[in-house]
């Protein structure tokens, strides 16, 4: 009952300091100090500019523009297909600006007609469309040449009678400075999360603000917007760069700070979140906006308390519950057995307990950001069950005095097999455990930039299972050379993955820890003579 009531204890207090809020010296987003300007992007759901049939609704369009036009002065778009070319009628209805995108690529035949629709655009528009931006990264992309490029806005530049620009990442300004001439003022776009080197996100506007001058010193006399900078609420981590809520929000009111102060534009990436990204750019290309995709609703609403968790108290809640529930099943399982359980059996217990009681909402809460796709919702679905069913299974078999069977225990052949349904289920959420773990290890070794890490859920099951090893593990029998192949690919997965990632990054470091803590769990398998 003591371990029970500290275990609870634990989890109360590690969600009352998980779920603090932050407050910000300037809200992000305030109805009394509208943006300068945002980038717009209306696609929802499934919906996605990779559809050249798809076009969005002006009804979906005109929905979003009302609510923009409440905190921004202007939105930004990238492109005039898929029904985008309606935007600048749409935004006058409502007061909003326009900085006009073409997006421009390989296809010369397809970038001139695009081109031509743009300029009719503004021409149509002369109070609304703001400036042109005449391609988006296409140097970054290799899509086309620095000539070709120049080439191209020199033929739109002459025929309207608005700013042109072209937009991409600073390096790309910095290498081809050539093209400044071209343009009446240079759009950069500064995304800290994504550099070679990623500061923090507490140093992510001061890292901005220092690159923006030296962009300033090497355009003399040109204006330099800042296109595009934000950052990501959900997501894997990058070196020290964490996304989360709490860093997008303090990101943003930094910068707009520093903007204010210095007299500088910034455009915010971006409107709405864009979960349809992931598949592209993993969970963390899904969710930079200050606008939540879904439901379409602000983020952070001015005079409301940020937290990274705004349902910790159900979050807290559900974790209370898996900790009671593992105690639970530890307190009547020693009625099947003569010999009382050790201290070290109940410790086991309430380290598993303790574990899973914090890490469950979390877990869910990473589950319903990470997944995508059916392959995505399966991975997560299975991962989250033996997370959940790892420390009730294990708080049995520790009181039992049962062992963690091994692969061929429960796959083998019929005279080998464990008869235990209770232990049959165990070693199929070992099985499952260690699958999806191999499956992510692998992916973090070999697609590592867009891959999220699964610490929390595999924490969950992987904690209890390593008790039970060390504490109910059999000394005699063969070493079972399936568990063994995989302790290996864990271990090296592990250091890996560490030294790739970076010291700097937590969810790396944790990931590792957790792969050894499973890999040596697997270690220790024995197969029984009789199998």
């Amino acid at each position: 009952m003591a371990l029970l009531f500290l275990s609870l204890g634990i989890i109360v207090a590690a969600w009352w300091w998980l779920a603090t809020p932050v407050a910000l010296t300037r809200a992000p987003i305030d109805d009394a100090s509208k943006l300068e300007c945002v980038s717009y992007a209306p696609f929802r759901n499934d919906q996605t500019p990779h559809d050249p049939t798809l076009i969005v609704s002006p009804e979906q369009i005109a929905e979003d523009l009302k609510e923009l036009a409440k905190v921004s002065k202007c939105i930004r778009t990238y492109s005039i297909d898929n029904g985008l070319d309606k935007v600048p009628e749409l935004a006058s209805r409502v007061g909003l600006k326009v900085l006009l995108g073409v997006w421009i690529g390989r296809d010369r035949a397809k970038n001139a007609q695009l081109c031509d629709i743009a300029v009719s655009l503004v021409k149509d528009h002369p109070g609304t469309v703001a400036a042109l931006i005449v391609g988006s990264e296409v140097l970054l992309r290799g899509d086309m040449t620095v000539g070709d490029l120049r080439q191209t806005i020199q033929t739109v530049k002459p025929r309207v009678d608005v700013p042109v620009t072209y937009a991409d990442v600073w390096e790309f300004w910095l290498r081809y400075r050539e093209v400044a001439a071209d343009v009446d003022f240079v759009t950069a776009h500064f995304l800290p999360y994504w550099e070679d080197l990623p500061p923090r996100a507490e140093d992510a506007a001061a890292h901005v603000d220092d690159v923006r001058k030296q962009v300033v010193a090497a355009f003399p006399g040109k204006e330099i917007l800042i296109g595009e900078t934000g950052w990501p609420s959900h997501g894997r981590m990058r070196d020290g760069a964490l996304a989360s809520r709490v860093n997008q929000a303090r990101f943003i009111s930094e910068i707009l700070e520093r903007a204010r102060r210095d007299k500088f534009r910034v455009n915010l990436f971006e409107a709405y979140d864009e979960p349809w990204k992931r598949r592209w750019e993993g969970t963390v290309g899904g969710y930079w906006g200050l606008f939540d995709g879904a439901e379409r609703k602000l983020k952070y609403p001015a005079g409301v308390a940020i937290s990274n968790y705004p349902f910790w108290k159900l979050q807290m809640a559900g974790g209370l519950l898996l900790c009671m529930g593992v105690f639970a099943v530890a307190f009547f399982t020693p009625k099947r057995r003569l010999a009382s359980p050790s201290l070290a059996s109940w410790v086991a217990v309430a380290v598993s307990a303790t574990a899973g009681g914090i890490l469950l909402g979390i877990s869910i809460d990473k589950m319903l950001q990470e997944s995508y796709g059916l392959g995505g919702w399966l991975v997560q679905g299975f991962l989250l069950t033996a997370a959940v069913t790892a420390p009730l299974l294990s708080s049995y078999a520790l009181m039992s005095g049962q062992r963690l069977p091994a692969f061929l225990e429960v796959l083998g052949p019929p005279k080998g097999l464990t008869p235990l349904f209770l232990s049959n289920m165990l070693g199929v959420m070992l099985i499952v455990t260690t699958l999806i773990a191999a499956q992510t290890a692998l992916s973090l070794i070999f697609d590592a930039r867009w891959r999220d890490f699964p610490f929390a859920a595999l924490t969950m099951a992987v904690v209890p299972l390593w008790t039970l090893a060390f504490l109910n593990g059999s000394k005699s029998g063969e070493r079972a050379l399936s568990e063994a192949v995989f302790a290996g690919l864990f271990a090296l997965a592990a250091v890996y993955i560490v030294f790739n990632e970076g010291f700097q990054n937590w969810q790396a470091m944790w990931t590792g820890a957790t792969y050894l803590l499973l890999g040596s769990a697997l270690w220790r398998a024995r197969t029984p003579a009789a199998v």
